[in-house]
C-alpha cells in the first residue's frame, strides 16, 4: 500500500469518526473534522503532509504525491 493510500484512508476514517462523536456525543468533534480538511487542503498546494513523514520514515513507498 502506497503513503497516499494510507493518507486517504486515515484521513477518511478520522472524517467518520469524528462526524459520529459529533452526533452522539458533543458538536466540539466537528473541529477535528474542520483540522482534517485544512490539513488535506494545505497539504495539496504545498506537498507537506506530517503523516506523509512517518509513514515513509516507516518503509511505506511513497507515490508520486508526496516524493
Amino acid at each position: 500500500m502506497s503513503v497516499e493510500r494510507v493518507v486517504m484512508a486515515f484521513a477518511g476514517s478520522v472524517v467518520l469518526l469524528s462526524l459520529l462523536l459529533a452526533h452522539y456525543v458533543s458538536p466540539d468533534w466537528l473541529w477535528v473534522t474542520a483540522f482534517v480538511g485544512a490539513n488535506l487542503l494545505q497539504a495539496s498546494f504545498t506537498g507537506l503532509c506530517p503523516l506523509a513523514k512517518i509513514l515513509k520514515a516507516m518503509g511505506l513507498r511513497a507515490g508520486c504525491a508526496f516524493e
